[in-house]
């Protein structure tokens, strides 16, 4: 094998030596040609890859801004319905300082109710209906347990507070008694005999 590439740098004129010299050159160059051209990609793409974290931070401190201040100010609408009725409440508070009128006092405030329950409503607070309803332990909290014959067994007969859903999710469970059904005479003291055997 040595012999044979003696022989082929011996058969080679000068002229084809300078042709593969030339080749040679020129793959160089092309190879410098497309390293640059990769170094400057690689260059592009670290540009677009600073700039994309660059924004990714900018858009994580806007996002913390913004909950921030939802979290500061989220009520801001839910008050701004609210002031006008303590406006009115100061104006019935007025009156009836110089007024005698009660039944005028009555129905103020039965108005400053239903304005308040609109904008509770409009906010999505809707009231939990309690009373002559079944006993539900996701909306009701039973405060006592009444024995009623007028009542069927588990019904709501009476409301201590409003129960209150938030757009469906429960804000504050009613308080209620139940009705628990009074056993018979003779029941009782069916149960009272078997009790002493």
């Amino acid at each position: 094998m040595v012999k044979k590439v003696k022989r082929d740098a011996a058969e080679t004129a000068p002229g084809d030596l300078g042709e593969k010299v030339h080749d040679i050159e020129g793959e160089q160059e092309d190879l410098m040609a497309k390293l640059q051209e990769a170094e400057n990609k690689a260059a592009e793409n670290y540009d677009k890859y600073v700039r994309a974290m660059a924004e990714l931070d900018n858009y994580k401190k806007r996002t913390l801004r913004e909950k921030t201040e939802a979290i500061r100010y989220g009520n801001e609408n839910l008050l701004r319905e609210i002031l006008p009725l303590a406006d009115s409440m100061e104006r019935a508070l007025g009156h009836a300082c110089s007024s005698d009128d009660f039944e005028a006092f009555k129905e103020g405030l039965r108005m400053l109710q239903e304005q308040f329950l609109s904008c509770l409503q409009k906010h999505g607070v809707e009231r939990i209906e309690a009373v002559g309803k079944d006993f539900d332990p996701n909306v009701h909290e039973a405060m006592l347990q009444v024995e009623s014959d007028e009542h069927e067994d588990s019904k709501v007969v009476g409301e201590f507070e409003k129960g209150y859903l938030l757009n469906g999710r429960l804000l504050r469970p009613a308080k209620v008694s139940v009705c628990r059904r009074g056993k018979k005479d003779g029941n009782q003291r069916q149960d009272c005999e078997e009790d002493k055997n």
